[in-house]
């Protein structure tokens, strides 16, 4: 019987993805990490990033913000802010977010500009893309 765990991504909106997994990739603070069946508990917090999901159906990818992991009894539980499934990625919406990211920081050189919230703009808008090209590949 092969080896199976449960995986939870949450947002504050909605459960994106529940289902068995064989394996997940997730962006950690640290760099990527890898869970399989009956790791040991630990918690951890996620950078924005993708996280691959390898189902029984085959590979899933999801654009993630930052936020936090929690594997505990063969369940992970990933809590973070936004998640899209490649599938369900607007890539001409993610284009022009990237677009006006990289203007404020690179064009709109004011006092007001919050660059921190820029930077994490144009992070965001560029892991969307990559997902979603990733999901083009496979």
């Amino acid at each position: 019987m092969e080896k199976l765990f449960k995986l939870e991504i949450i947002t504050p909106q909605r459960v994106v993805f529940s289902s068995l997994v064989r394996q997940v990739q997730a962006p950690g603070i640290g760099g990527r990490f890898g869970i399989l069946y009956n790791h040991t508990p630990f918690l951890t917090t996620l950078q924005i990033g993708a996280i691959e999901v390898d189902t029984e159906e085959g590979k899933k990818w999801f654009a993630t913000s930052g936020g936090f992991a929690e594997v505990m009894e063969n369940k992970m539980s990933i809590l973070v802010e936004t998640a899209e499934e490649a599938g369900e990625i607007d890539v001409q919406r993610a284009q022009a977010a990237r677009e006006r990211a990289w203007k404020r920081l690179h064009e709109e050189k004011t006092a007001d500009i919050d660059l921190a919230r820029a930077q994490a703009a144009l992070a965001r808008a560029i892991n969307r893309l990559a997902v979603a090209e990733q999901r083009a590949r496979s």
